[in-house]
């Protein structure tokens, strides 16, 4: 009544607009009572709080709990405040990180800097690369034994089996990847180990494995008599072996010049091994 008797006494343009006003206001409150019943209804109505969901273009949980909130008597407005607002323990994190970042980023400025200042002193001495002490902490005993095996032997032979005949004309599987006698020639204590040896001796860069076949094929005729590989020829009715080889990269060579082989280094009488050209990864791909 009073609304009316205020719209009736308002002249023109006036009146629209309070009577547009007054309806926007009972229908905004209308909407706010409607959703914060349902609202409350989700809270304990999953079909409820689905419904709403995708109505609202929001996530199941996130009707949930505001549910629960408006159930407390929060008021809609307090509860959507709440619940946008950003968790204070995770913008803290996010802060302490950027800054953390940014900390990092300085120092490493810094050091970029002085090393930069190290190569121009020309009367510095170093003689060993400064990674040869971090490559030592990252070596299993096993390994620094394989690394000598290839340092004074040469590089080693390795074999992939994979399917022939016919069939393998058109599309060879893969049955065996890397099969070699690094191993026990090296005198590890784990030979099951040695696949994953030669892993982390490609990660740190001491060995590449070369499509390339060694020059003698007399290692190899000792290789394929091995049961591992004769195993892999017998599970399937046709097979054929490809020859591969196993080298020390030239950091890798260099590496066991200076930290593990330095007496035969001083003799001048180590074998050569390739430079990688046509490296391949450990299991045989590119």
């Amino acid at each position: 009544m009073l609304v009316a008797r205020m719209t009736r006494s308002a002249p023109g343009v006036a009146r629209v607009a309070a009577e547009a006003a007054f309806n926007t206001a009972t229908w905004s409150l209308r909407t706010y009572l409607k959703v914060a019943r349902r609202l409350i209804r989700a809270a304990t109505s999953p079909e409820e709080a689905q419904l709403l969901a995708h109505e609202l273009g929001v996530t199941v949980g996130t009707i949930g709990e505001l549910g629960r909130q408006l159930a407390t008597g929060m008021s809609l407005q307090q509860a959507l405040t709440e619940l946008t607002a950003p968790d204070r323990e995770e913008v803290n994190g996010r802060s302490e990180a950027t800054l953390q970042t940014q900390v990092n980023a300085e120092d490493l400025r810094t050091k970029g800097q002085a090393l930069l200042r190290r190569s121009r002193d020309v009367w510095s001495n170093e003689t060993a690369h400064p990674a040869y002490a971090r490559i030592l902490d990252e070596l299993a005993p096993d390994e620094a034994r394989i690394l000598v095996l290839m340092c004074k032997e040469g590089p080693q032979p390795s074999v992939d089996v994979r399917t022939g005949g016919p069939v393998g004309m058109v599309s060879s599987e893969l049955l065996a990847p890397g099969l070699n006698m690094i191993g026990p020639r090296a005198g590890v204590r784990y030979e099951d180990f040695v696949p994953s040896y030669l892993n982390n001796l490609y990660r740190l860069g001491m060995v590449w494995f070369s499509r390339e076949a060694l020059r003698s094929p007399k290692p190899y005729q000792v290789l394929e008599a091995q049961p591992a590989v004769l195993e892999a020829m017998r599970s399937v009715k046709f097979a054929k072996v490809v020859r591969r080889s196993i080298h020390l990269t030239p950091f890798g060579h260099d590496f066991c010049v200076a930290v593990l082989t330095p007496d035969a280094a001083a003799r001048g009488d180590l074998p050569e091994h390739q430079t990688p050209a046509g490296a391949v990864s450990p299991d045989g791909d590119k």
